[in-house]
């Protein structure tokens, strides 16, 4: 079956025009407080979260790490209002990375920097990933939100990266400028997460075909791969459902002989469940994300445009209200 691509100009469009309807969406105020009330959009999203709370993450997380999946847990959230706001959800997080410690669990943390503050100042939202830096137990990774916040995104892991190593920074494949930006972080050693990218952004920002958001995707994984091996990379994280660009990335660290401690493949949690079951099987390092919190639906409708098939799932729902 080839990729969307590789189809008629009509179902490209098709799929461009709701791609684009689901990432508006997800910035619009009026559903983010009206849709979640809906009893079939609740049920829809119970597929790619275990719950609302904190203790559904990590309930979820221990199961699947006594069947050998280590685990990713983000706090659902952005664009706080006041420093206070992001003070608490620093404070939540604390919580959470204390409680991951004292259960032992394999669980890494996530975080996205307008949630804790950003947006009133880079230095509120290093000192709030600071904090949760010092309690965590391995890597705390900095999410990347839209494009206007990636220069601030990159000042805060820099910042935080003087104080300690274990803090990693995603990077999207779709913007035009993330091959400089991983060539401007090289030199830092830096743990990266790479993903493709699930913003709204313009086509001088981003690239809009998926053909060519997966050839960057395709050429950034082999080179991060070849800098882990190298010795100028810590972590690398390769965040995808595609199994060929999954089977791409496999055959480099085979080919440059990388061990498996060294880089992972990340998924997110209920989705593509018999590739993560296939990967598990074929001892292919695998971390699942597991999201949790109130303010799930920018991120919901986020996950649906990365996969508009999913919105079949979402229909299935309503006919069953």
């Amino acid at each position: 079956m080839g990729t969307i691509d590789d189809r008629s100009p009509g179902l490209l469009n098709e799929v461009a025009m709701l791609r684009s309807s689901l990432l508006w969406a997800s910035t619009n105020p009026f559903l983010a407080r009206r849709m979640p009330s809906y009893g079939f959009v609740r049920r829809a999203v119970r597929r790619f979260m275990p719950g609302e709370t904190p203790e559904d993450a990590l309930r979820e997380a221990a199961r699947m790490g006594a069947g050998g999946v280590p685990t990713v847990v983000t706090w659902l959230g952005e664009n706080v209002h006041s420093v206070a706001e992001a003070r608490d959800v620093a404070d939540g997080y604390r919580a959470l990375a204390a409680t991951v410690k004292e259960r032992g669990l394999d669980v890494e943390l996530s975080v996205k920097p307008t949630h804790l503050g950003l947006e009133h100042g880079v230095d509120v939202a290093v000192r709030h990933i600071e904090a949760i830096a010092e309690v965590a137990r391995g890597i705390v990774w900095i999410d990347m939100e839209g494009s206007a916040h990636v220069d601030s995104t990159l000042a805060v892991w820099g910042a935080v990266r003087d104080r300690t190593p274990d803090v990693g920074i995603c990077l999207q494949a779709y913007l035009h400028r993330t091959e400089n930006d991983l060539e401007r972080l090289l030199p830092r050693t830096p743990n990266i997460r790479l993903v493709k990218g699930a913003y709204r952004e313009p086509s001088d920002i981003a690239m809009e075909r998926k053909s060519q958001v997966d050839e960057s995707f395709r050429r950034l994984t082999s080179r991060m791969l070849r800098e882990r091996a190298a010795g100028r990379m810590g972590k690398v994280a390769v965040a995808t459902h595609d199994r060929r660009l999954i089977a791409d990335a496999g055959r480099v660290a085979f080919e440059i002989g990388l061990p498996s401690d060294a880089w992972e493949i990340e998924m997110l949690y209920g989705i593509a469940t018999e590739e993560q079951r296939r990967l598990v099987s074929a001892e292919t390092p695998l971390r699942v994300l597991i999201s949790y919190g109130e303010h799930w639906f920018p991120w919901y409708m986020r996950r649906l445009a990365e996969r508009p098939a999913n919105v079949g799932f979402v229909l299935k729902q309503l006919v069953a209200r």
